[in-house]
């Protein structure tokens, strides 16, 4: 009941204060961000920018702590596991397709949900993937991937791919479907929170703990796989369309891991 647009700080600062008992500080500063847009397209004030929202947000922050939990990276040493459990169920061959597919091309989940069969050009060397639209492309430029054959048949994306459009028959529109209670395949576009829930179900099923994966853990291990295997930082965000060195470099640290064991250096 309260007026949205122009909206009074109050209202805001309310509306900030309810959503701090369930997302986090950094989804809350997203949330003002696009309040703050609405506003000033329509050539508004922003309340994001009032002394009483910033206070409240600042509150926010002491309180819930501005650190967020990055995801575990699934590695390639969790996937070679992982493909010897999963089964053929039309099921398991969607998933993983999905763990596969997500990893080599260092998808958003979001990506990955978005694919269509006509974005996928499948040619010799592997295929080449079109994105419509991406978190850092929103203006729907589309930009191009190549996502290669693997070396070893059971970890190879573009065959797990191959494999679930042939089993699932998909002649058009989306490649990643959700599943019926019945068990058969729907045309229904797999939603993105379907992701976290099959690297998470991949991850129990090889014995790690699945609260700390999630669906960015599948891009996560691509950088992260990348800086171990010592592949140039450049390549690395060419593939993964990631902006910013900072943002990137920030899995170096876990990519570097144990690469030099100062341990047995030091003579222990």
């Amino acid at each position: 009941g309260e007026i949205p647009l122009p909206a009074f700080p109050q209202t805001v600062a309310r509306y900030i204060s309810d959503l701090a008992g369930t997302h986090k500080p950094s989804t809350i500063q997203r949330r003002l961000a696009s309040i703050s847009v609405a506003h000033q397209a329509k050539g508004q004030a922003s309340p994001s920018a009032s002394p009483l929202v910033r206070a409240t947000m600042q509150g926010i922050r002491r309180t819930l702590g501005m650190a967020q939990r990055q995801a575990a990276p699934l590695m390639v040493e969790h996937v070679r596991q992982a493909v010897c459990v999963f089964g053929d169920s039309p099921q398991d061959v969607r998933d993983r397709a999905i763990v596969l597919f997500g990893l080599a091309g260092a998808f958003r989940r979001s990506e990955l949900i978005a694919l269509d069969l006509a974005d996928l050009q499948f040619r010799e060397q592997g295929v080449v993937v079109t994105l419509r639209r991406s978190k850092t492309n929103q203006e729907g430029q589309a930009e191009s991937l190549d996502v290669g054959y693997g070396a070893h048949d059971s970890t190879c994306p573009v065959r797990a791919v191959k494999r679930w459009i042939a089993v699932a028959g998909i002649e058009r529109g989306p490649i990643f479907r959700a599943f019926a209670p019945d068990g058969s395949i729907t045309e229904r576009r797999l939603r993105d929170r379907a992701v976290s829930r099959i690297v998470k179900a991949t991850a129990k099923r090889i014995g790690l703990s699945p609260e700390v994966f999630s669906g960015h853990s599948l891009r996560a291990g691509f950088v992260t796989q990348g800086y171990r295997e010592g592949l140039a930082e450049s390549d690395i965000m060419r593939h993964t369309r990631h902006k910013s060195r900072a943002v990137v470099g920030r899995y170096r640290r876990e990519g570097e891991r144990f690469l030099t064991n100062f341990t047995a250096k030091v003579g222990l």
